[in-house]
């Protein structure tokens, strides 16, 4: 297989469980692609709100090192492993089902950025039907505190104290050189993963969900980008958990985050198959709001 490089699981539904909720209709397809240090334990829990509903599932997590490294010196390791994670649908003969995006934070923003971009090029995905994609904790940018806080949680406390302070400091040193001061030269060599989305977003609908909590991506960077996607055409929905940590929306809203996810795959399911789905990829230049919804604890 051309994906057996890289460290994937594959969940099938049982057939009655796809009939049950698809009734004839080919299941989902849903692409979970994790943050960065996320263990595939975790990611399995996400990945069962989908199963659960009769859906195909692939979990996916970028190594530490492509996250933190790769992409802060502009090396586009993870353009390659987004090809090999498309091409997964080809070697299970699931090319043909609606595909369907579940992304947590930066380190599987970043990922989601090289799909999104060889689904815009490449013609051999070009048949593909993407639904849409609902982004837990992201897009974040510029955030040299909340990108040293993620470090320091993904390291944990097996690596000596002395280790972590050093690569901390040259990583802070890193984003704040390549990735602030000297950004608006380097943009033209490698853009980063908020901007090349902001600016060339794919059309099918995003579902952001974030917290105004969280101490790792700021609020306002997806605010922000919601609008700004949002300008350009894109349907955007966001929900602000007011309370939850980073990437911790599902732990402490387990029902209302799995209803919401449920209804967005379902609701993205019905949209593709009316007329809105042939008119979705002409309305690039039309100006929509987005939605917010407030979860109150």
């Amino acid at each position: 297989m051309a994906a057996d490089d890289i460290d994937y699981n594959i969940v099938f539904p049982d057939a009655g469980t796809s009939e049950r909720h698809w009734q004839g209709t080919k299941e989902p397809v849903v692409i979970l692609l994790g943050w960065a240090g996320c263990k595939d334990k975790h990611l399995s829990k996400y990945s069962s709100i989908y199963n659960d509903k009769g859906c195909v599932t692939i979990r996916y997590t970028a190594p530490l090192k492509t996250v933190f490294i790769s992409e802060t010196f502009g090396y586009k390791e993870l353009s390659g492993t987004a090809l090999k994670l498309l091409e997964i649908l080809y070697d299970y003969e699931v090319e043909n089902s609606p595909v369907f995006f579940h992304v947590f934070s930066n380190g599987g923003f970043m990922l989601y950025r090289y799909i999104v971009e060889l689904l815009h090029s490449d013609q051999q995905f070009s048949s593909l039907r993407v639904l849409g994609v609902v982004v837990d904790s992201a897009p974040g940018s510029g955030n040299v505190r909340g990108a040293l806080r993620a470090l320091t949680a993904t390291l944990g406390p097996r690596i000596s104290p002395a280790l972590k302070y050093v690569l901390l400091a040259l990583f802070a040193v890193s984003v704040f050189l390549l990735r602030i001061v000297l950004y608006p030269v380097t943009k033209f060599i490698h853009k980063n993963h908020y901007d090349a989305v902001r600016e060339r977003p794919p059309a099918w609908p995003h579902f952001l969900l974030y917290s105004r909590a969280d101490q790792v991506i700021r609020h306002r960077d997806i605010e922000l980008f919601a609008e700004a996607v949002a300008k350009k055409g894109v349907p955007v929905h966001s929900c602000d958990f007011a309370s939850s940590a980073h990437v911790c929306h599902f732990r402490d809203f387990p029902e209302q985050y799995t209803r919401k996810c449920r209804d967005f795959l379902v609701a993205c399911m019905k949209d593709s198959e009316g007329p809105e789905a042939k008119k979705r990829q002409h309305v690039q230049n039309l100006s929509l709001p987005y939605r917010i919804c407030v979860q109150i604890k």
